[in-house]
């Protein structure tokens, strides 16, 4: 959840656009009191609340997805280390957003390996897909759309980093897979011994 909540950080820091999520929590940080990583966990208690509703109980990786990823973000923002990004070249910037990318994949992969609960977007995804009875990727890429859109509306922070993550997290993800050594279900092939 650490090297997931990094990736984020990365993002903000790199200014170039963040995630669809990411751009729905800083629409909600703008025009709130709340931080950041705040405005991350409040969307995540909403996306258990609503899975509860559809009948999707939460695992304990769900609780502390929706509660570290958000807590993280804020203490890694709060140490300022990369504050000044924005204001230089677009090559640095976009190098930390590809790291962005790359940390987010590794996490990602780590996270469903452990088996713990999907996370809230993924619960609300699962709900969404079964009470719709539409395939599991029609329904996150309807919500990754609901959310990039709210989020746009809210003022959040769209770009070049917005496409750069909705091409590049799926391969990320799929090689942090194959370097853990992971099945699609995310868990440990046996290596057969030569």
């Amino acid at each position: 959840m650490w090297l997931f909540a990094l990736g984020t950080v990365m993002f903000l820091r790199a200014a170039l656009g963040l995630s669809p999520w990411d751009v729905l929590a800083d629409g909600v940080r703008t025009n709130t009191p709340l931080t950041f990583g705040q405005a991350v966990i409040v969307i995540g208690l909403v996306l258990v609340m609503g899975s509860l509703v559809a009948g999707i109980k939460p695992g304990p990786g769900t609780i502390a997805n929706m509660l570290l990823i958000g807590g993280f973000a804020d203490l890694m923002l709060a140490t300022g280390i990369g504050a000044t990004l924005d204001e230089a070249a677009i090559w640095p910037r976009a190098i930390v957003m590809i790291g962005g990318i790359v940390m987010t994949g590794l996490g990602s992969a780590l996270y469903i390996g452990a088996g713990l609960g999907a996370g809230p977007r993924d619960s609300l995804m699962i709900a969404v897909a079964t009470r719709a009875r539409i395939r599991v990727g029609a329904a996150r890429a309807m919500l990754e759309g609901l959310a990039l859109l709210l989020g746009f509306l809210l003022g959040g922070a769209v770009g070049i980093g917005t496409v750069a993550f909705a091409l590049g997290i799926g391969p990320a993800v799929d090689v942090a897979f194959q370097l853990f050594r992971m099945d699609s279900a995310g868990k440990r092939r046996r290596v057969e011994p030569a």
